[in-house]
């Protein structure tokens, strides 16, 4: 028969299951703190993506005060005045640290109710103002006086827009004698050559509607005014033929376009009310590109009902320089197919730090403020590099932007 004491545990065997049973409580424990850090971290997400909901649902789209556009139907002036002294306001509160750049040159700050010089490359018409016959006389001894300077003052002035018939008169000529022969001048060029609008009158319309939005039935009640009936209709007509005959220009255009070093492209929605096989609720895309060297830039658009990949790589053909877009994955295809190098929009990636500005702790400041003070002071670099030349321009950025960028990715 076994002795009891040899079948028990020896103080060594409970030592070791001593020791196996807090290890198990400490990775227990090690695993429930992993736990609650990843809940507290996945409800700190979702707070987060909460208040950022709220915010684009009900806060305002910009960081600006958008003013009520049906506010401007009757007081726009006044809403005007009230934004600039606002604005005035804020620049004298701003502070400024010691790494913001300064400019190039010194500027003269308009103050607020203060007057804009007007610019020295307009035309301008001197209207002089002379004192009457009887004043220009010494009222002591009537001799005559003598002009010793100019007080100038300057307004600026606009000349309404005039409708005006232009009569193209050929004339013929033919000789009495032989009674034949008829010549005449050649007719000039239009645009369209069945159309009774001339190429100016075409430009004007094509402007006031796609680059200041005025819509034709508006330019039609406006031309009306002045006493020429042009129904929207006609104006419609003339903007698609018009359109049609200057496609040569567009491809030249797309091939400048294509033969600069850096291009700008991004996308945005469309609505297109008539469209066939297409239901006027689809969402359609207007396509943006923007290159060239300075005062030569080419801005084309493209429409297309498609969003996808194939868009970009028919646009682009063969280029492979630089393009700057807002990281959308569409055009991830043209980028790898031609060897593109593809660089980020600083004015999309400060979105995202402003949007999580949002997200912080009212009170509370962060990554997103130090990103965003960056980001502030990288737009300055730019502001004063405008006016310089490419060289210059390079070199500044070169000293300013690329500290400034370097830290941002540390």
């Amino acid at each position: 028969m076994k002795n009891a004491d040899s079948s028990s545990p020896t103080i060594t065997q409970l030592e070791r299951k001593l020791a196996a049973a807090d290890a198990e409580n400490a990775r227990l424990v090690a695993l429930m703190e992993k736990k609650e850090a990843q809940w507290e971290a996945t409800k700190q997400s979702l707070f987060e993506q909460f208040r950022l909901a709220l915010e684009r649902q009900f806060g305002p789209s910009t960081e600006k005060y958008q003013v009520d556009q049906k506010d401007l139907l009757i007081n726009e002036a006044e809403v005007a005045v009230d934004e600039e002294d606002g604005a005035t306001e804020a620049t004298d509160n701003d502070v400024v640290d010691d790494t913001t750049v300064e400019p190039a040159t010194p500027t003269t700050r308009r103050t607020r109710g203060g007057r804009v010089a007007l610019p020295p490359e307009l035309p301008r018409v001197e209207v002089v103002h002379e004192l009457p016959e009887e004043a220009r006389h010494c009222q002591d001894d009537g001799t005559a006086l003598t002009v010793m300077g100019e007080a100038v003052s300057e307004e600026l002035h606009v000349v309404p827009a005039r409708v005006e018939v232009i009569r193209h008169v050929r004339r013929k000529y033919a000789c009495r004698t032989c009674e034949e022969g008829v010549k005449i001048a050649a007719a000039p060029a239009k645009l369209l050559p069945k159309s009774n609008a001339s190429a100016t009158l075409l430009a004007y319309v094509a402007t006031a509607k796609y680059q200041d939005a005025l819509p034709l039935y508006r330019q039609s009640q406006l031309f009306a005014r002045h006493g020429a009936e042009s129904p929207r209709n006609t104006l419609a007509r003339w903007m698609v033929q018009a359109g049609e005959r200057i496609t040569p220009l567009i491809e030249t255009l797309r091939h400048h376009l294509l033969s600069a070093p850096l291009i700008h492209m991004d996308e945005t929605t469309l609505q297109v009310n008539q469209e066939a096989d297409r239901q006027a609720s689809a969402t359609s895309y207007m396509w943006v590109q923007r290159g060239g060297p300075p005062g030569q830039q080419v801005v084309l658009f493209d429409y297309a009902a498609s969003r996808a990949g194939r868009v970009p790589v028919d646009l682009l053909g063969d280029y492979a320089g630089r393009l700057i877009t807002d990281g959308y994955e569409g055009y991830a295809e043209v980028v790898r197919r031609n060897g593109i190098t593809h660089a980020g929009c600083w004015a999309h990636a400060r979105r995202k730090f402003v949007e999580a500005q949002k997200v912080q702790p009212k009170g509370k400041t962060g990554k997103a403020d130090w990103a965003l003070n960056q980001i502030r002071k990288l737009y300055g670099v730019e502001k004063q590099a405008k006016a310089l030349e490419p060289d210059a321009r390079h070199a500044l950025r070169d000293q300013k932007s690329r500290p400034l960028i370097d830290q941002l990715r540390t």
